[in-house]
């Protein structure tokens, strides 16, 4: 498959992994996550890979015009995965908020995969 399949593929899992950390470690531990040890490390990898992606995710949507996927989506998806990355280390955020926020971001994600699955076939 493309490199644009495959970087979605890995921001879906990532957005998998920030969801269970925020359900499994942020909401019942005490302390806040420390920044360096903890935070930093995960919002970069993700910002990196949000990086590399959106590029090449907009302009395939531009080119091939999917069904439900358009340019404005694809710049709010990545906006909001670089959020997410640090979001899911705060234990004062709302859990529909952050619930919301995941679900659209794999819509997007998610969207994307299967077009380009077809596409491929």
């Amino acid at each position: 498959m493309s490199t644009l399949y495959d970087k979605t593929t890995e921001l879906i899992a990532d957005i998998n992994e920030a969801f269970h950390i925020y359900k499994t470690v942020t909401k019942v531990r005490e302390a806040e996550a420390d920044f360096y040890s903890e935070v930093k490390p995960f919002a970069d990898r993700i910002h990196s890979r949000v990086k590399e992606w959106e590029p090449l995710a907009r302009e395939w949507v531009i080119t091939n015009k999917p069904k439900y996927l358009y340019p404005i989506q694809i710049k709010t998806a990545a906006e909001n995965i670089g959020y997410l990355g640090v979001y899911v280390f705060q234990k004062n955020m709302k859990d529909k908020r952050i619930t919301e926020m995941v679900k659209s971001v794999l819509y997007v994600l998610n969207q994307m995969k299967e077009q380009l699955n077809e596409q491929g076939k």
